[in-house]
């Protein structure tokens, strides 16, 4: 069964893309979604698909068909043995907390957002925060998608396993997913500890930091009025909300914690509260230049006051070998900064993208960026490999839009 809406408007989680294509179908089967494909293919029409609308870039749009994976949703499989699980789609980073935990497993790290559906947040490249934690996309074991000609494609380590570096981080670019098989890892307690330290001591003290938790991250705030925008609860200009993650282990004692620390369940400490109140730009760059960056990135949001009044999230994130991840080969540095929707706040974007361009900085795939063919080329070392392997499973540009295709094609 299909419902089939004429004229819709689809509008992404914080409202800076709306767009409306030619139809959007609810489908509720693989079986569908490749008889759709397969006919918009034939009459040269785009097809695209989302998740939870968390992308604040272009890459969703299509003046096509847009299929509506709602009802493709769950964890459908956990093999506790070799630590694995298969998830639908539309499955959220949240979803899967309650049955991995009921089967002794957990997801090895999240963002502070959890509501993505883990098609897009493994084809995004997005993550969490540790020196040795990689992203969502280092942990595709295989699955199966809907090509551009709508055929059926398996990947494992035993059918085409050439593809999984491709796919890991594919943007939508080389099909509609339709189950993900992911490694997952014992399940664990996480003990959360928040500071608040003024920025030449974090400065001081990043490697130490980074090197000694499991997960350390921290918001830089620009102004006083800073802390608020992102619903932080301390915070005055030049001042650093940092947040320690750590294995809890039996020894620390779970009553009468400071107000400042928590154990629980690690997929309940991860996440945190945002409105949807700005428009985010995030880029990766060599963990190495760190203190470097971070002391330009201080200077030049000095001077772009009050336009870059948001708070400059700061995270690490470990190297992996998918060919367009920003993390492909390298441990990074990511910094995201953001933008007030009412705002002109490109010129201030610019001057940061410029800045990161001089560390060799790589876009978050779901986040503003300024990236053109001829930068990625440069920037990613297997990019050619992968406009060769998207053109063998979309020949036809099925799934490109005006965004990808002046990147991809």
């Amino acid at each position: 069964m299909t419902s089939d809406v004429q004229g819709p408007t689809w509008t992404n989680w914080v409202g800076n893309q709306s767009f409306s294509p030619s139809a959007m179908i609810e489908v509720t089967s693989e079986a569908e979604i490749a008889a759709l494909v397969a006919r918009a293919a034939a009459q040269g029409m785009g097809v695209r698909t989302f998740g939870t609308g968390h992308s604040f870039t272009p890459i969703i749009e299509t003046a096509g068909l847009l299929l509506d994976t709602q009802r493709l949703r769950g964890v459908i499989e956990i093999d506790a043995a070799r630590q694995q699980a298969t998830a639908l789609p539309k499955t959220t980073v949240g979803d899967f907390g309650e049955p991995l935990w009921e089967a002794g497993l957990a997801l090895a790290n999240q963002g502070d957002i959890d509501t993505q559906a883990i098609a897009g947040a493994i084809a995004t490249g997005t993550h969490g925060s540790g020196n040795h934690l990689p992203s969502f996309s280092a942990t595709l074991l295989g699955a199966r998608f809907v090509d551009g000609l709508g055929n059926l494609v398996t990947v494992s380590e035993t059918e085409n396993a050439d593809v999984l570096p491709a796919l890991q981080t594919s943007i939508g670019l080389l099909g509609l997913m339709t189950r993900m098989t992911i490694k997952v890892i014992p399940a664990y307690n996480l003990h959360a500890r928040t500071a608040t330290l003024p920025f030449g001591e974090v400065i001081e003290r990043f490697a130490e930091f980074a090197a000694n938790n499991r997960s350390f991250s921290f918001f830089w705030m620009p102004s006083d009025e800073s802390a608020a925008l992102y619903c932080l609860d301390n915070g005055k200009r030049d001042d650093c909300a940092i947040r320690f993650f750590n294995a809890a282990t039996p020894d620390i004692p779970r009553d009468n914690l400071p107000a400042n620390e928590r154990i629980d369940r690690a997929y309940r400490i991860y996440p945190m509260q945002y409105d949807p109140n700005f428009h985010e730009m995030e880029y990766f760059l060599p963990l190495e230049a760190a203190t470097d960056i971070l002391h330009e990135m201080r200077k030049l949001m000095f001077r772009w006051l009050p336009l870059s009044v948001y708070p400059l999230e700061i995270r690490t994130v470990a190297q992996d070998n998918a060919w367009m991840s920003p993390n492909y080969g390298r441990d990074n540095l990511v910094v995201s900064v953001s933008g007030k929707p009412s705002d002109d706040y490109w010129g201030y974007l610019r001057a940061c993208d410029a800045l990161f361009a001089e560390f060799k900085g790589r876009p978050h795939w779901g986040k503003l960026h300024f990236m053109t063919a001829d930068r990625l080329d440069r920037l990613f070392p297997r990019y050619e490999d992968f406009l060769k392997m998207r053109r063998r499973f979309d020949p036809k540009g099925t799934f490109l839009n005006a965004h990808t295709r002046a990147l991809f094609e």
